[in-house]
């Protein structure tokens, strides 16, 4: 007796996709179709939320669009931080579009001029849906007039935003911490970013909140910039203290429940892990910075 092959079959696949993980339970003859190395669910890595992009762990345990750690990385690799007016200085146009279909990709290009990928970081900020700072009114920074109001006008920022604040705090501190290279200093870079924190219609108004804004992130960098000194004079006082990451209380930032291990999150495809009450780390952790630039990248490099 033959028995024919079976010719009506019907196979029921699940499949879900997560912005972490990509596609997962997709069988394999369709994963060819599938860009293996996503940013986003998104097209495009600019103008879209944080909420719906690839995030990663920095060094302070904030998670951040894995995208803008990318080019972090790639700046320093490349030297930006010794670069004369960086974030000031713009790049010349013709480049920029290349490196943004390059990043929208998820590929962080080699040999390109630090000025174009610190433009495309001011940019990234500035094409959010909603500005980083925009939680804020014009007249809660304009009576933001000491530290200590300061810090706490932070703890009103929504935790995405807050956590995005936090990053962008700590890189222009690195800006400042070459002010002998890069002649820029807190005021000059709290000056370039400024514009890019906020969003507004007129732009008169835009201008006089700009200068509002510059002054709020300079006492914010200023008291990071202290703290890494302090924390820094502290370590060489004794030597056993690095092994012992200290946070520093700050901006107040949240994360979404994960429930992922702190030690794995730094791979590119971590989730968050929950915090309730975080605060702003100031310090630079080299040790821990350059196990998590390790781990971290989920992207792929030319």
């Amino acid at each position: 007796m033959d028995i024919s092959l079976p010719t009506e079959v019907k196979h029921v696949s699940h499949v879900t996709f997560d912005r972490f993980n990509g596609f997962l339970g997709l069988p394999i003859d369709l994963q060819p179709d599938v860009p293996r190395r996503v940013p986003s669910a998104s097209a495009s890595v600019f103008g879209v939320s944080a909420k719906s992009m690839q995030c990663s762990y920095d060094a302070r345990g904030n998670s951040v669009p894995t995208i803008l750690l990318m080019m972090q990385k790639r700046l320093y690799a490349e030297g930006g931080l010794k670069a004369e007016g960086i974030f000031r200085i713009n790049a010349d146009n013709t480049q920029e579009e290349y490196v943004r279909n390059k990043l929208n990709r998820g590929v962080v290009p080699r040999g390109i001029d630090v000025h174009c990928l610190a433009g495309l970081i001011k940019a990234w900020l500035r094409e959010l849906p909603s500005g980083v700072l925009d939680s804020l009114t014009p007249e809660q920074v304009m009576h933001c007039n000491t530290e200590d109001d300061c810090i706490q006008l932070t703890r009103l920022i929504p935790s995405t935003e807050a956590t995005l604040l936090d990053w962008a705090i700590n890189l222009m501190v690195d800006v400042v911490q070459h002010e002998q290279y890069n002649k820029m200093d807190a005021r000059n870079i709290a000056m370039v970013f400024a514009p890019n924190m906020t969003q507004m219609a007129d732009p008169l108004t835009a201008l006089i909140h700009a200068v509002q804004v510059m002054n709020f992130l300079k006492t914010l960098i200023l008291k990071t910039l202290r703290e890494r000194e302090e924390s820094a004079a502290k370590g060489r006082s004794l030597p056993s203290y690095s092994d012992s990451p200290t946070a520093i209380t700050g901006i107040h930032t949240e994360t979404i429940n994960s429930g992922v291990p702190h030690d794995k999150a730094l791979d590119g495809s971590a989730l968050k892990e929950p915090h309730t009450a975080k605060f702003f780390r100031s310090a630079t952790l080299s040790r821990l910075e350059c196990s998590a630039y390790d781990k971290l990248w989920s992207f792929q490099y030319e």
